[in-house]
């Protein structure tokens, strides 16, 4: 019996792919084509795309280049980092676990990884599953602390910094803040449960059993992976690539590698569960909820939203230059994938525009305010520029500044904590980003310049110009010191040069701070920026807290002038 194996086999194979080619040709492709023309070039980082129909994948394709050293094209087998892609895979291990009765959500962390510290209050592993635990995320720590996110970051490192932590951000349960620590926590909870690496564990019961044989949780740096991509940047002022390095060696927040191919036999997954039981799915879309009963949009490792009526859940991730979109309308019972290693690609804006070719007859138009569009054929005064450009804070966050400048003709846009990035013209008062699904209206007074503006991104937002604070009665020699961290062992300066002071690492180098008042100041990196100080009873600065959005109020003590001024004795000869 054993001939007869093969040629069914054969038979099985050539079905398959008589199926994908029937479906791929039923289906728009000239229009998927036309979505991703722009990556679909020599030289040029790009995608790969996927759409899933009843758990089959009926579209598979790539555009671009998976190495542009090698010049190695995108296809559906191309292996991608996926980066927080990565978490619904974490939260499905431990939610099998629990089924297994191995382990319960609301157990606490420290009862698995006792290297937690006890702040006095419990923290749960459902609390990590909907980032409600409070605790301080890892790379924004792993920054404040002087290293880059493209240097080697192993879980060791992230450990380090864990077992530091001094204070929470918010009360466990009080607060949704996103935080790849708590992932990183779950990964760990599973590895010592099971006594194995949380990449083995994943390989061996749920990998292998769904079929995603080019999947794999990437815990080692230096491993060589067959078939990856890598990703890239635009070069600022360049305008050619750029490596975006990246040697993560940790997992369960990131660090999963995998295909378009293996990502449809997980959406497969959702709908009729093979790893698992059907109540895996159910408690994995379970949203989260706070203390007091707000409902989150969050669940476990998957954000429940809607586009355009319909509802969907999934996920989406950026690191170094990958970004990732996974996404799976159950009621359509339509997935969509879209995988890229260039870090200005959109991928949920494209991964949005690819379910509206597949799921158009289902949509309903949104009312929303005038969105603009590319038009090439539009020329812009750049006069008019000279009353547009500046600084504007957004009414509804304070110390969040957009900036704006013009260099020849082109023009740019930086906010408070992020690159900048590039804006178009489409009308003589409306600039357009690429990067991302948001335009900025200069309202134009009569005569004279714009004070006034709104940023279009997901609502409105009015903001209001700024200037400089030039206040005399602020003396800026009291800011100046050095400032420590306990919690993360390293140092910040703050010097004045004449009337501008600057914040100082020896790792990141310097940057000038914006004084904001008495007691607050502002940094433009990501990592720092809004800084508090802290005043004893006669007025004089102890120390400060640093704020970036995923750390809240992280002490700094300010340190004697003199503390290093004890020298070491000159070696006996």
């Amino acid at each position: 019996m054993k001939p007869l194996v093969y040629p069914l086999l054969l038979i099985t194979l050539l079905i398959s792919g008589i199926q994908l080619v029937l479906a791929q040709s039923s289906t728009p492709v000239a229009k998927i084509d036309s979505l991703f023309a722009e990556w679909n070039k020599p030289g040029k980082p790009g995608a790969a795309v996927g759409v899933v129909h009843k758990g089959k994948l009926i579209f598979a394709k790539g555009f671009g280049e998976a190495d542009l050293e090698t010049g190695a094209p995108i296809t559906p087998e191309t292996v991608f980092h996926v980066a927080s892609v990565s978490k619904q895979f974490t939260a499905y291990a431990i939610v099998l676990l629990a089924q297994q009765g191995k382990l319960s959500l609301d157990d606490d962390i420290r009862k698995y990884v006792p290297e937690v510290p006890d702040f006095g209050k419990t923290i749960t592993l459902r609390h990590l599953l909907n980032h409600t635990s409070g605790l301080r995320d890892q790379w924004n720590l792993l920054a404040m602390s002087g290293r880059g996110l493209d240097d080697v970051i192993t879980k060791a490192h992230i450990f380090n910094l864990i077992k530091r932590q001094k204070e929470l951000n918010s009360e466990p349960g009080s607060t949704f803040n996103y935080c790849n620590t708590g992932y990183t926590l779950l990964a760990e909870t599973v590895s010592r449960v099971t006594k194995q690496t949380f990449p083995d564990w994943m390989q061996q019961n749920v990998f292998k059993p769904l079929g995603m044989n080019s999947t794999l949780f990437y815990d080692n740096n230096e491993r060589m992976v067959k078939g990856r991509a890598y990703s890239f940047h635009i070069t600022p002022g360049v305008g050619t690539f750029s490596k975006s390095p990246l040697n993560y060696a940790n997992v369960g927040a990131t660090s999963l590698f995998t295909t378009v191919n293996d990502l449809a036999r997980w959406i497969d997954n959702f709908r009729a569960t093979k790893v698992g039981a059907p109540a895996t799915m159910t408690q994995m879309l379970e949203k989260g909820r706070l203390n007091k009963g707000d409902t989150l949009s969050y669940a476990l490792g998957l954000f429940h939203s809607q586009y355009k009526g319909l509802s969907y859940y999934g996920h989406n991730g950026a690191d170094a230059g990958f970004r990732s979109f996974l996404t799976y309308f159950p009621k359509e019972d339509y997935g969509f994938i879209v995988l890229s290693n260039q870090a200005e690609f959109n991928p949920d804006r494209k991964g949005q525009e690819l379910a509206s070719l597949y799921l158009a007859p289902h949509l309903k138009e949104e009312k929303k305010a005038e969105t603009p569009v590319a038009n090439a054929s539009f020329k812009f005064d750049s006069t008019l520029f000279r009353n547009y450009a500046g600084s504007f804070e957004l009414a509804e966050a304070p110390g969040f500044i957009l900036k704006f400048r013009r260099e020849g003709d082109r023009y740019f846009t930086q906010a408070t904590g992020q690159s900048e990035v590039e804006m178009f013209p489409s009308s003589d008062s409306t600039f357009f980003l690429k990067v991302v699904d948001a335009s900025v209206v200069f309202h134009r007074p009569k005569g004279g310049q714009v004070s006034r503006i709104t940023l279009r991104q997901n609502g409105n937002h009015p903001g209001t110009r700024v200037q400089s604070v030039k206040a005399p009665e602020i003396k800026q020699e009291q800011f100046v010191g050095k400032y420590y961290s306990p919690e993360l062992e390293t140092i910040y300066t703050i010097t004045q040069d004449g009337e501008s002071l600057k914040l100082i690492h020896v790792q990141h180098g310097e940057v000038p701070l914006r004084v904001l008042t008495k007691d607050r100041l502002q940094a433009p990196w990501w990592f720092v920026q809004n800084i508090e100080l802290v005043r004893d009873a006669s007025d004089k600065v102890l120390g400060l807290r640093m704020n970036n959005g995923r750390v809240q109020n992280l002490w700094f003590q300010r340190l004697n002038d003199d503390f290093a001024a004890v020298q070491p004795p000159l070696p006996v000869k």
